[in-house]
């Protein structure tokens, strides 16, 4: 059972356990259940202490994964998280052969007039 499930289920047993004890005092049913909260939040603290840490600690676990998940996906859009296959190098070093002329930094003929005689 989930430590959230076992507190709040504590709270409302020790809730209900003052209400019973209160109801034969003769008073107001609004007091009685005012201390019935009042009375069962003092209890709990003591009593429900193994709980509620537990608790604690599977909501600060959640946050902390909820915070990686977050801090992930924020890298991957702001273009942070590239992959690492992108440009493979052959094994003389240059870039591998992508059907492209390569820039060698010549003038090239493009452009100039074919002489056709």
């Amino acid at each position: 059972m989930s430590p959230a499930v076992k507190y709040t289920l504590g709270r409302i047993g020790l809730f209900l356990a003052v209400a019973l004890a209160l109801w034969p005092v003769e008073m107001n049913i609004f007091l009685k259940l005012m201390l019935a909260v009042a009375f069962s939040a003092a209890l709990a603290f003591f009593l429900l202490r193994g709980w509620r840490d537990e608790m604690a600690q599977q909501l600060a676990t959640a946050a902390e994964k909820r915070r990686a998940e977050r801090e992930r996906l924020r890298a991957a859009l702001a273009g942070d998280d590239q992959p690492t296959d992108t440009v493979k190098p052959t094994q003389t070093g240059r870039p591998a052969d992508t059907g492209k002329p390569a820039d060698t930094g010549e003038p090239t003929d493009a452009g100039k007039p074919t002489d056709r005689s």
